[in-house]
């Protein structure tokens, strides 16, 4: 079961924005990441995933949380399931126009596929960031 409780572990680290250096430990070296969404079509990797969540949540969208409402963890696949929603509202630094003081409640899925270690080697992040960007007044 180390393999979700690290996986767990990521989850949290990244969603509070901690950012590389918190998420980092649960994370096996060169670890991918992919999305099929706009804002995230040039991050290939789940170090620049964790610093772009974390300058989201620390710069542009202070106070952002999220809301956990289901996990788990398929043992034949190694790979553990996080379905959550995303509260934030643009009223920092960052983002394609000034604060617009709107807010998102935007749903996502990350899926994280685990090592032999125990560590996330691969993310795929499921959001509908059209959705996000126009809650926020991005579009």
């Amino acid at each position: 079961m180390a393999a979700f409780d690290n996986a767990k572990e990521f989850f949290v680290a990244c969603e509070t924005g901690l950012g590389w250096a918190g998420c980092e430990p649960y994370v096996a070296a060169g670890a991918t990441f992919d999305a099929q969404s706009e804002p995230l079509t040039e991050v290939r990797t789940v170090m620049d995933y964790c610093e772009w969540m974390a300058a989201f949540g620390n710069n542009t969208a202070p106070g952002a949380r999220y809301e956990l409402h289901a996990s788990g963890f398929d043992h034949e696949s190694r790979t553990a399931l996080f379905f959550a929603t995303y509260h934030a509202r643009h009223t920092g630094d960052g983002g394609p126009v000034p604060p617009t003081g709107k807010e998102t409640h935007s749903h996502y899925v990350y899926a994280l596929t685990m090592n032999s270690d125990d560590k996330v080697e691969r993310m795929v992040k499921i959001w509908n960031a059209p959705w996000a960007m126009r809650e926020l007044g991005w579009a």
